[in-house]
């Protein structure tokens, strides 16, 4: 008998009298208030604005809500629902209004292997395979960190893995979340922004540099990161730093960024920047050139072929090496200053530029630096102070003995000798 006294007086507002009086009067006001109370089929509907609101309740009065609707003889369910009040005004969420993304930052539209149209070198191999297995899902990892120098091709990786990855993608720039993050509290539509974020199979934010220095954007991509590797989505950042070395962001952040699979991405080399001009369609004798005297920087090649490409198409005519030389003479008379020829030697030697200018006696470190400041002294009117400074701060005296010990060890040193010559022709 009471069990049917009860079902009869089973109304929404006897519920909700029921609830507040179990919850707090902050979160009775700002969560459970606004929520649409139905009853059918013997079962309490809570539905929300947003999934971000349903998710809350659920996760903070869900029981207390689960207990109150069994002394009714009812079951619950909370959820989103678009059946709702549109004059029903809350706290949290003031309009009922769906968050719209920029064009650039909606999931990708066509499938498109950009995996092909990047040039990798054998440095490049492991971060490149990684991208790959990201893509396909079943990595052990569930967050990639790219990070690397501008022009080295983070972005176009990026690109790749949002066109071979299955299901919903979201990919924006950093910046790109910034404006839409702070248009979504401009519009109050911050929840829907939580939704479209967090409703994704993998999420890609290009250039995470963006984010350094606004504190309230970086709380709340910290947030939607931890909710994400929770919910086991796939994750893909980009950056020009490892995330050790990133300024601007608090130690937690950096911690969790480097809590994934951080790759390195170098920027490109001779051979890269040559299939780059090769594929552009650039004469094979002028692409073998360019490779070697403009700077790794894919930015840069990509800016040469545009050039090379337009001349052509407008002049109808072809440019060989006199024509590229007029045309890139900014390009490449910028490269050619002693620092750039140092580095380009060193590419040569297979020695890296803090090699070099460290302090180490290593003896083919030695060989290499007294190489170099035999060539400046031979290609450039760098006085001899000058060339000890630009090879690691060495002093005169230095450089005297080093161009003493080449010119004696040329006298019967063939070996050396070609490869002088070698040096000579990378720096001209």
């Amino acid at each position: 008998m009471q069990l049917a006294v009860t079902k009869q007086n089973v109304n929404a507002e006897s519920i909700k009298q029921a609830i507040a009086a179990k919850i707090d009067s902050a979160g009775w006001t700002a969560w459970v208030m606004p929520l649409q109370f139905e009853i059918r089929n013997d079962c309490l509907n809570l539905i929300a604005h947003n999934q971000f609101s349903a998710d809350y309740v659920k996760r903070i009065y869900g029981n207390v809500i689960q207990n109150i609707a069994a002394d009714f003889c009812l079951g619950l369910n909370i959820c989103c629902g678009a059946n709702i009040n549109k004059n029903n005004r809350s706290a949290n969420d003031n309009v009922v209004c769906e968050f719209v993304p920029q064009k650039t930052s909606v999931a990708k539209v066509v499938k498109h292997n950009y995996f092909n149209d990047f040039i990798s070198s054998d440095e490049n191999m492991f971060a490149v395979a990684a991208c790959k297995k990201i893509a396909m899902g079943g990595a052990s990892f569930s967050q990639l960190f790219i990070c690397g120098p501008a022009g080295c091709g983070k972005t176009l990786l990026a690109n790749s893995i949002c066109g071979a990855c299955d299901g919903r993608v979201v990919m924006m720039s950093g910046g790109q979340f910034v404006t839409d993050f702070a248009r979504s509290l401009r519009d109050k539509t911050i929840f829907s922004f939580k939704d479209f974020c967090r409703n994704c199979d993998v999420f890609i934010l290009d250039d995470v540099c963006a984010l350094a220095g606004k504190r309230a954007t970086m709380d709340e991509f910290l947030q939607l990161l931890i909710d994400l590797r929770n919910s086991g989505k796939r994750v893909v950042l980009t950056a020009n730093a490892t995330p050790n070395a990133l300024t601007g962001f608090d130690r937690r952040i950096q911690s969790l960024f480097a809590s994934g699979l951080v790759v390195d991405v170098v920027a490109p080399n001779a051979y890269v920047r040559r299939g780059m001009l090769n594929r552009a369609g650039i004469n094979g004798d002028v692409a073998e050139e360019l490779s070697k005297r403009i700077g790794n920087d894919g930015h840069l090649v990509n800016g040469v072929i545009n050039k090379i490409k337009t001349y052509q198409e407008l002049m109808g005519e072809p440019v060989d090496m006199d024509v590229a030389a007029r045309l890139l003479g900014d390009i490449l008379n910028k490269n050619k200053t002693p620092m750039m020829m140092v580095k380009s030697m060193c590419e040569k030697l297979c020695v890296s530029f803090d090699e070099i200018c460290g302090s180490s006696r290593a003896r083919r470190l030695v060989r290499a630096r007294q190489m170099m400041m035999a060539v400046l002294k031979n290609v450039t009117n760098l006085s001899l102070t000058e060339i000890g400074n630009v090879c690691g701060g060495r002093d005169h005296a230095t450089v005297v003995y080093a161009l003493a010990q080449i010119e004696n060890q040329k006298a019967s040193d063939l070996i050396l000798n070609a490869e002088m010559d070698d040096l000579i022709k990378v720096c001209r």
